[in-house]
């Protein structure tokens, strides 16, 4: 049975009642749905809170999915939507550890060497400095490997807006991880 048919039989059981059918649905997205609404709410915490309302939507909702689309794609279209619209109810605002001083700051057993744990922080940070969109559209496309006609179909935004949030949301990237690391995002890079 391939993911799209597994997925369908969870949620025709979920839509009879079968509440454990619900929770293997929430359980295979909730770590990307969580990771795209960071990308716009920005506070891990409150992040928390608005994917949790966006679950209760998709569960309320269940009924409407069609199967036209792969129910991924249903799925975080509303967990987009539900982080855009708390976004603008709400005005969350970053608060981003600065990581360019702990970066600097020497490690005498491994002094030029990034740690794989540090380039997944810088990143993170990096994606935290992009504007939502951006951020929202980088996560998509390079992470979870949407092509932009799947993106498009999770975001709403045309084709064209898409390729600009790339654009510029690869250009921002550079530039803030360029602040972070200085001459050292080579490592990176």
């Amino acid at each position: 049975m391939n993911k799209s048919s597994s997925d369908i039989e969870l949620v025709k059981k979920a839509i009879e009642g079968d509440a454990s059918a619900f929770r293997q649905l929430v359980e295979e997205y909730k770590d990307v749905s969580l990771s795209l609404t960071c990308s716009i709410i920005k506070d891990y915490d409150a992040a928390q809170d608005v994917l949790q309302d966006a679950f209760v939507k998709v569960y309320n909702k269940l009924h409407q999915f069609s199967g036209k689309a792969a129910f991924s794609t249903w799925l975080y279209r509303i967990v987009v939507n539900t982080a855009f619209s708390a976004l603008r109810k709400h005005q969350y605002f970053t608060q981003i550890e600065e990581v360019d001083e702990i970066y600097h700051q020497p490690d005498s057993k491994e002094d030029n060497f990034m740690k794989a744990a540090d380039q997944e922080k810088f990143v993170k940070v990096a994606l935290d400095r992009l504007k939502p969109e951006e951020a929202l559209v980088l996560r998509l496309y390079y992470l979870c490997e949407f092509s932009i006609a799947e993106t498009k179909k999770v975001t709403g935004f045309s084709e064209s807006k898409i390729k600009v949030n790339l654009h510029r949301g690869r250009k921002n990237m550079h530039e803030q991880l360029t602040r972070i690391l200085g001459e050292d995002i080579k490592q990176l890079l």
